[in-house]
Order: structure tokens, then sequence, then C-alpha cells
């Protein structure tokens, strides 16, 4: 399974707004926003699209569930795909070909190590602060007792750029904006040349408090800078 990255993100502005910057259609099911700690398992907007239909913003589940498992806790939990072997995959095969999605956030946070073992979070943005669409890959999956069907997803990441590597060894693939037509099989299925990662200036990022460490944290103060306490 992908090593943990990207474990959670945050969508600062309403998903109506965030669809009209993408020019997609918002459906009726989008989560509520802002969220400031989008955690996996949560509903997440993701715009989708294609050669044939036009682009619309959805809710999906952040966590790919296999077409065989017979609930969703059958199997690790697939929030994220390596884009340099997601073909060898069963689990993804047959998605990578035909159902390539855009996941939007505002930013997302990744953690760091001190002396002491105690993670220290970082909240992560492009530096430019447009909105970040992640390569993914989206599943459908029927309960098979209620029936009820789902849409499950997960980001495609690759080998880290050069200064993303003091945070983390792996990085979300970020699809810049004249490109999101291409992933989303606007002008065919010629997404390949995408999966590979971002130059080296577009991301920014800043510590932040460790409250965001619990996954039940909220509140647009899990973003905000973090300063080192003053000694008395």
């Amino acid at each position: 399974m992908e090593a943990l990255i990207c474990g959670r993100m945050a969508l600062t502005l309403p998903p109506e707004a965030m669809a009209q910057m993408f020019e997609a259609a918002p459906a009726n099911t989008l989560p509520e926003g802002p969220n400031y700690n989008i955690c996996p398992t949560d509903q997440i907007a993701v715009i989708t699209g294609g050669a044939d239909q036009p682009r619309r913003m959805e809710a999906m589940r952040w966590g790919l569930i296999r077409a065989w498992y017979k609930t969703p806790g059958d199997g690790p939990l697939l929030i994220n795909a390596r884009a340099e072997t997601v073909l060898e995959k069963p689990a993804f095969r047959s998605a990578v070909t035909g159902r390539l999605v855009l996941v939007v956030a505002s930013g997302f946070y990744e953690w760091t190590k001190d002396a002491d073992g105690v993670r220290n979070p970082w909240y992560i943005t492009r530096r430019d602060a447009a909105p970040l669409a992640f390569a993914a890959l989206w599943q459908p999956w029927r309960d098979p007792v209620s029936g009820e069907d789902m849409r499950t997803v997960a980001a495609l990441t690759v080998s880290a750029n050069a200064s993303m590597q003091a945070l983390h060894h792996r990085m979300p693939v970020i699809i810049e904006r004249p490109d999101w037509g291409l992933c989303l099989g606007e002008q065919g299925k010629g997404a390949a040349p995408l999966m590979r990662a971002a130059a080296d200036d577009v991301l920014h990022w800043h510590r932040v408090g460790r409250a965001v460490n619990s996954n039940r944290a909220a509140g647009p103060e899990l973003i905000e800078p973090w300063t080192e306490p003053e000694e008395d």
C-alpha cells in the first residue's frame, strides 16, 4: 500500500465557489464548506468530465474501495496510489484508463518528526494562492447488502520534487490549469505525461499547530502559522 502522503486536506472556500473556478456544474450533494481538516473516508469535492460530458463537481468518498470488498473496511484504506506503478495494480488498472478526475483543495497537510519523535504538521498551498487540483482515480462500489452505490477516489502521487523532499519523499500529482481538460479526458486519453512532480517553485508551506493531529479538530485556526512559544 502507498505510504501515507497528503493524508489531510483543507477546502477553505465554499464548494460552489470552487466549482465556478473549475467551470463545473456543482452537484446537490457536495460536502459543506469550508472544511479545514478533511480526513480519509470523508466526502471530498471532485471534478469529473470527459470528451462527451460536461465538467461536474461532485462528492466522492476519499479512500478507494475495491469492487470485490463486501464492506468498506475489508482491506487497506487506499487514499492514494503511485502514478509510476498504477497500471500494475489490480485495484487501479481499470480506473486509470477511463476514470481520471481532479480532487479539489485549497491546501494539504504533511508531517515531519522532531528529535523527540513528535509529529509536527505543515500546511502546504500553491505559492500563487490558486486552488490545488490533484490527479486522482475513482472507482464505483456497490454495497452487496443495501445495494447502495458509492463513488470512491484515490489521489495519485509521484516522487517529491527537490523542495518538497524536505517534508516527504512523495507528493500528490498537481495538475496545472491548462492541463485540467487533458487530465479529465476532454482531449482524449493523453494524461500520462502529466503524471510528474510539480516544479520546485509551485508550492509553499508553513508550520501549523499540532491541533490538526486530531481528526476531530476543526476551524480556520488549524491553518494559521505556528509560532514558537515565548519562554517565561
